[in-house]
């Protein structure tokens, strides 16, 4: 009767509470009793009255108003049935029956039931009938002791459930209310009004013995370790540290002590459905730890709410599809826009053509000229032609193709230096049923719940290679003694944190429902735990633990689980003729301009008897540029001094 404890009393023990005496009443202050409910009538009152007057020394009860309804009942259906036929049947002779079956079948009977069920009338306790062949049921009375008497404090009725008045609509009823607004406010055991737990941790006797798991790989989550000097046993991690942030939001306190699942040499003592067995026979009081929330498992202990989410994802290399080698310089461009480069010896030949008349720098022997033609085709590729133009028109071509060059390797260098520095990284395998079909060995953690899922899916056990640690995986991944490995979210992200640039998360074949601490079957504490992880999951405690465990051992790896693709892949398209056609249009459009207009003033001139093409090798005597002083690198201005133009037009032609 301490505070604390709560005690609730049954009908079949308060409807005869009167014969209990006072003291033994005031004893029982706080106590909840749910009693039958008589609503007063006169009636009622007039027969406790002449109740009184016949038999003074006994009190009347519930039971007995009970037994007075049902006489009225019995005595009101034999009235409306009449009394005839009161025979029974005989019993056959010779058959061996109690002194009660020889008494035979009553005839009546069946006529007496079925009036009976029709009765109703106000009896004693309240209204009396029966409903489906069963007596109309009871209001209950929900009752607290106080002092030597009781306070009522509310009702429940078969159709409103807990009400405070009898009249109260159903509809003002909230399904999620407490019971604070179904009774009236109750004075709990040791006369205090807070609401009892209705358990107990002992806080000064035995402590919770809890078991942790010990293993040599992915120390983050749970490590076990022992004081060199006394022996004494260390345990960490972020598991261990959720457990003291949820302990110290627990309501009460709960003194425990950790105990690691490991053999007298230190090696762990089985897996985890091992551990987790442990608490079913008894011998740990829980279990805490990296400790996967599923099915089968449920079925033997209870668990908490999920303090870390989980699940199961498929890690695979990544291969660079870019292959490099010595013609690498090629791949920027695709083989129409290298074939398109023909472009150069157009606009030489085009410039070549409009200044071969005026310029002495594009004349010479034919050798020379076809030379002259690719030698400038080429400079303009670096912007650095030795030959300069003086026509309008072979200025604006060069120009032009000026404009276009600086765009075409500008492009070329970004393209290039995107091929030779970036990676197109792509996944090896993208799914788990390619594995499947191509019969390929996996990894899995050791002592995880991963190989039996496995097992399940089709995986042949011989495909199947544990790992321990991050280390571990890396190498069978490397080597290509396996071609896959699946982890559970939170060792993938430690996994992807220390090689990001190397892996890559592809799918998430299993859904789980995360860690959780691991009671007994019906342990009141996983309410209040579960309780407790929900207040530090929602506060930044919560991330700031995660921060400081799941810190990366390469800094330039995102967390997986804010940045699903860690390793995003990096492709440099191809530059192609689409990209520059415009250009290539432009630049040919002046070289039909230009060459339409000097063809056209050429065939206006009369020729000579020579030819058109003796005519075309001459000097263009009549040209504006011939006006033009010319700068001293100009070929004409280094001619010898007793050279003749006409014996200089000679080795031209």
């Amino acid at each position: 009767m301490k505070p604390g404890y709560v005690w609730i009393l049954t009908n079949g023990v308060t409807d005869d509470l009167k014969s209990i005496n006072e003291t033994g009443i005031k004893a029982m202050e706080g106590v909840l009793c749910v009693k039958t409910y008589i609503q007063k009538s006169k009636d009622l009152d007039k027969f406790r009255s002449r109740w009184r007057k016949r038999f003074p020394r006994m009190e009347l009860n519930v039971y007995g108003m009970w037994a007075y309804d049902a006489t009225t009942a019995l005595a009101t259906a034999i009235e409306e049935a009449g009394t005839t036929n009161l025979t029974f049947s005989k019993v056959e002779p010779g058959r061996n029956v109690s002194e009660f079956e020889a008494l035979g079948l009553s005839q009546y009977g069946p006529k007496l039931l079925q009036t009976l069920s029709r009765v109703q009338f106000k009896g004693l306790v309240g209204d009396f009938g029966f409903i489906n062949e069963q007596v109309q049921p009871s209001v209950f009375e929900i009752v607290n002791l106080i002092g030597t008497g009781d306070r009522s404090i509310g009702f429940w009725t078969e159709e409103n459930g807990l009400v405070k008045k009898l009249d109260q609509q159903p509809q003002s009823m909230s399904a999620l209310s407490t019971w604070k607004d179904h009774l009236k406010p109750i004075i709990w055991p040791g006369k205090v009004d807070i609401v009892p737990k209705g358990w107990e941790i002992p806080t000064n006797g035995k402590k919770l013995r809890i078991g942790v798991p010990k293993r040599s790989g992915y120390t983050n989550l749970v490590k076990v370790t022992r004081d060199p000097i006394t022996n004494s046993v260390i345990v960490s991690g972020l598991c261990i540290d959720i457990l003291e942030a949820v302990i110290r939001a627990m309501p009460y306190d709960v003194s425990y002590e950790l105990f690691p699942f490991e053999k007298p040499n230190g090696e762990p003592a089985g897996d985890y459905n091992d551990l987790v067995y442990q608490v079913y026979l008894g011998r740990y009081d829980a279990v805490v730890g990296d400790i996967t929330i599923l099915a089968n498992r449920s079925a033997y202990v209870d668990f908490t709410f999920p303090f870390l989410k989980s699940g199961v994802g498929l890690i695979v290399p990544m291969k660079d599809k870019v292959k490099r080698n010595s013609i690498s310089f090629l791949m920027p461009l695709t083989w129409k826009l290298w074939v398109s480069f023909v472009f150069f010896f157009l606009i030489g030949f085009t410039v070549w053509a409009l200044e071969h008349r005026i310029n002495p720098d594009f004349r010479g022997p034919a050798n020379y000229q076809a030379s002259t033609i690719c030698w400038f085709a080429f400079s303009t590729m670096v912007f650095a032609p030795r030959e300069r133009v003086y026509s309008f028109g072979a200025r604006l071509l060069v120009i032009t193709w000026y404009f276009i060059v600086l765009v075409l390797t500008q492009s070329y260098t970004a393209s290039l230096a995107s091929v030779l520095t970036s990676q197109k990284l792509n996944p090896t395998i993208t799914s788990m049923s390619s594995l499947l079909q191509r019969g390929e060995r996996v990894g899995y953690q050791r002592q995880s719940f991963i190989f039996g899922k496995l097992n399940d899916t089709g995986f042949s056990q011989s495909s199947l290679v544990p790992f321990d640690t991050t280390e571990e995986c890396h190498e069978l991944l490397s080597k290509g003694i396996v071609s896959a490995a699946f982890f559970e979210t939170p060792y993938l992200r430690l996994f992807l944190g220390q090689y990001c640039n190397i892996y890559k998360m592809v799918e998430e074949p299993f859904n789980v429902d995360g860690f959780g601490f691991v009671f007994p079957i019906g342990s009141p504490l996983v309410a209040d735990v579960s309780r407790a992880i929900l207040k530090v999951a929602e506060s930044p405690k919560a991330m700031e633990l995660e921060s400081t465990w799941f810190k990366k051992k390469e800094e330039s790896c995102p967390d997986p689980v804010t940045n699903p693709d860690p390793n995003p892949s990096t492709s440099s398209r191809q530059l192609g003729v689409d990209s520059f056609w415009l250009l290539f249009l432009v630049a040919f459009v002046i070289c039909v301009l230009t060459l339409g207009k000097s063809l056209f003033f050429f065939l206006k001139k009369p020729t000579h008897v020579d030819g058109l093409w003796k005519e075309f090798q001459k000097p263009d005597n009549d040209s504006y540029i011939k006006n033009v002083e010319k700068c001293p690198c100009s070929s004409s201005q280094l001619m010898p001094e007793n050279t003749t133009p006409e014996t200089n037009q000679t080795a031209d032609g």
